[in-house]
């Protein structure tokens, strides 16, 4: 699986942004997904994550602000980020992970860069 993020940007403290992840490859539907993200000299944190089934999983920081969603039949990775405040600035990488028999399978995109300032 091969993953591509954006939609990052220069935003506002309260405003909105929608990231997006695209993949490629194969059994699309059988990873679950994420959203990570790295504040400079910080380590990388989970944001949210969605199973292959759907079931989401957020970040006590960021519950009642993002919301994670897929569209399967696209390959697509969505995250609405809304109310969004300057702690959340940082660089965005969407995730892909899954079990295969005795193999784990972890992929990453690229990253984007979410930057809340007045």
């Amino acid at each position: 699986v091969q993953l591509q993020a954006s939609g990052g940007g220069l935003v506002q403290p309260g405003g909105s942004l929608r990231l997006s992840c695209t993949a490629s490859g194969s059994d699309f539907t059988t990873y679950a997904l994420g959203w990570y993200r790295q504040a400079p000299g910080t380590q990388r944190d989970l944001v949210a994550t969605i199973t292959s089934g759907g079931r989401t999983n957020y970040a006590d920081s960021v519950k009642g602000r993002f919301t994670i969603s897929r569209d399967n039949a696209e390959k697509m990775l969505y995250l609405q980020m809304n109310s969004l405040k300057p702690e959340d600035t940082a660089v965005y990488y969407c995730n892909a992970q899954r079990w295969y028999g005795d193999r784990y399978y972890n992929y990453w995109g690229q990253g984007t860069q979410v930057t809340v300032s007045s």
